[in-house]
C-alpha cells in the first residue's frame, strides 16, 4: 500500500494527545520567539554596550550547560511529562518577573543576569524531557513526520512571533513582549499536564552518577553522535553570537533597528517552516551526511550581515538557513529517537544538547567584545567561518557519510 508522507503526518494531528503537543509547541515557541529579540535590545537600550549586553544575554545558556545533566537524568528518573510542566511553569515565573523589571523602569544587569540564568535552568529541565517524551506520544514508525510536524509548529510560531516582536518592541518596548512570552510558557504548561503518554520506561534506581555513566556510555558509543556534538559546540557557539547579539547590533546600527530584525528573524521561522514540509516530502537514505550538509546554511547570515546585504536579501538568506536548520534537526531527532533505547533517551539527549551549547556562552560574550573591537565585519566573517570549518571536518568521519536511514517499526 502506497503512503503519502503528508497525509500520513498530518493524520497524526487527529490524535488529541499530539494535537495538543503540537498546540504547546505552537503556542511556547511563538511568545519564545519574542522574548530574544526583545531582550537583545532592551539590553542593548539599557547598556548601550554590546560588552555589557553579552553578559546577560549569555547568561541561560550558562545555566543550561551547568543543569542540563541532571536534567536528563531527572527526565529519565521520574516523569518526563512533569518535568516540562514544572520546568515551563519556573519559566512563567523568571519572564514574568523580568517584564516587570523593564516595565516598572527597575531594570538593571546584574538583576536581568539572575532571572535569566533562572531561565536558563527551566530550559535544561525541558530540553531532553520534551525529546525523550515525543516516543511516549507517538508510535515508531511515525516519529520523523512527528518530528517534522513539530518543527513545523515551532517554525510558524517563529516567524510569527518574531514580525511581531520587532513591532511590538518597537512601539510597547521590551517589557510586554516578555509578558507575552511568560503567558504562552503558562497555556503550554496546561496543555502538557493534560497529555497521556504511554508509560515511561524508568531507569533501575541506581545512584545519579551511575546514571550520568550510563547516559556518557551511550553517548560515546556512537561516533556519528558524539562527533556532530563536538562539530556543534563550535557551530553552536557562533551562531548564539549571531543570532543573540550581533544580528541586533548590526540592525540597530544599521538596518533600521528591531523592525527589521524581526523581519529577518521571521524569514528564518518561514525557512523552517518550508524545511518541515520538506522533511515531510522526502526520506533521506544517509541523514547524517544531509543532516551535516544542511548546516553549512548556517553561515549564510553572518555572511550576509558582514557586507551588510539589504535587508531584504538577508532575509532571503535568513530563509536557505532556516530550511538547512530544520532539515538537520528533524533528521537529527528522528535518528537519534530510533537508535537509542528509550530508556536512555532523555540522558543522551541532555549529553547532546550540553556537548551543542558549552561554548556558547563564550562565543556569544567573545562576539559582544569583538563587535567593539574590531568591528562587525570582521567579528561576523570569523563567525561564519566558525561554522564553516567544523562542518566541513566532520564529513571526514565515515560513520556520518554513511550511517543509514534505519527502517521504521511497523505497527500493524
Amino acid at each position: 500500500m502506497t503512503h503519502s508522507p503528508i497525509r500520513d503526518g498530518l493524520r497524526l494531528l487527529k490524535q488529541p494527545d499530539f494535537a495538543k503537543l503540537f498546540s504547546a509547541y505552537l503556542i511556547s515557541y511563538a511568545g519564545n520567539a519574542m522574548a530574544p529579540i526583545a531582550m537583545a535590545f532592551g539590553v542593548l537600550a539599557l547598556t548601550g554596550s554590546t560588552r555589557d549586553a553579552a553578559f546577560v544575554i549569555a547568561a541561560p545558556t550558562a545555566a543550561q550547560v551547568l543543569v542540563l545533566l541532571f536534567g536528563g537524568v531527572i527526565a529519565d528518573r521520574t516523569s518526563r511529562q512533569r518535568t516540562i510542566v514544572v520546568a515551563d511553569t519556573l519559566a512563567v515565573i523568571s519572564q514574568l518577573i523580568i517584564a516587570g523589571l523593564f516595565l516598572s523602569g527597575q531594570a538593571s544587569v546584574p538583576a536581568l543576569t539572575v532571572f535569566m540564568l533562572v531561565n536558563g535552568i527551566a530550559m535544561a529541565l525541558h530540553l531532553p524531557a520534551s525529546t525523550g517524551m515525543i516516543p511516549q506520544i507517538v508510535a515508531p514508525a511515525d516519529l520523523q513526520a512527528a518530528n517534522a510536524l513539530l518543527g513545523t509548529a515551532r517554525s510558524a510560531a517563529i516567524t510569527l512571533g518574531a514580525a511581531l516582536a520587532g513591532i511590538l518592541v518597537a512601539w510597547l518596548g521590551a517589557g510586554w513582549a516578555i509578558a507575552i512570552d511568560a503567558l504562552s510558557f503558562a497555556i503550554a504548561a496546561l496543555l502538557i499536564a493534560s497529555l497521556r503518554p504511554k508509560s515511561q520506561a524508568l531507569t533501575d534506581q541506581a545512584t545519579l552518577i551511575q546514571d550520568l555513566i550510563l547516559g556518557w556510555r551511550e553517548f560515546t558509543r556512537h561516533q556519528w553522535l558524539w562527533t556532530i556534538v563536538l562539530q556543534f559546540s563550535l557551530v553552536i557557539a557562533a551562531f548564539e553570537g549571531v543570532l543573540g547579539l550581533l544580528g541586533p547590533a548590526v540592525a540597530r546600527d544599521t538596518l533600521g533597528g528591531p523592525v527589521a530584525w524581526g523581519l529577518i528573524a521571521a524569514s528564518f521561522g518561514f525557512g523552517t517552516l518550508a524545511g518541515g514540509i520538506i522533511a515531510l516530502k522526502i526520506t533521506i537514505a544517509r541523514p547524517m551526511l544531509v543532516a551535516s550538509l544542511s548546516v553549512l546554511t548556517f553561515s549564510f547570515i553572518p555572511l550576509a550581515l558582514a557586507v551588510p546585504l539589504p535587508v531584504n536579501l538577508i532575509c532571503f538568506a535568513a530563509s536557505i538557513t532556516g530550511i538547512g536548520g530544520q532539515l538537520f534537526g528533524v533528521l537529527w531527532h528522528t535518528t537519534l529517537q530510533q537508535r537509542i533505547p528509550g530508556h536512555l533517551l532523555s540522558r543522551v539527549s541532555a549529553y547532546d544538547h550540553l556537548g551543542s551549547i558549552i561554548l556558547a556562552p563564550m562565543g556569544i560574550i567573545l562576539a559582544g567584545v569583538l563587535y567593539e573591537t574590531l568591528g562587525p565585519r570582521t567579528t561576523l566573517l570569523l563567525s561564519a567561518a566558525t561554522i564553516i570549518l567544523p562542518t566541513l571536518a566532520v564529513l571526514f568521519v565515515r560513520e556520518v557519510r554513511e550511517l543509514k536511514t534505519q527502517p521504521p517499526i511497523s505497527t500493524d
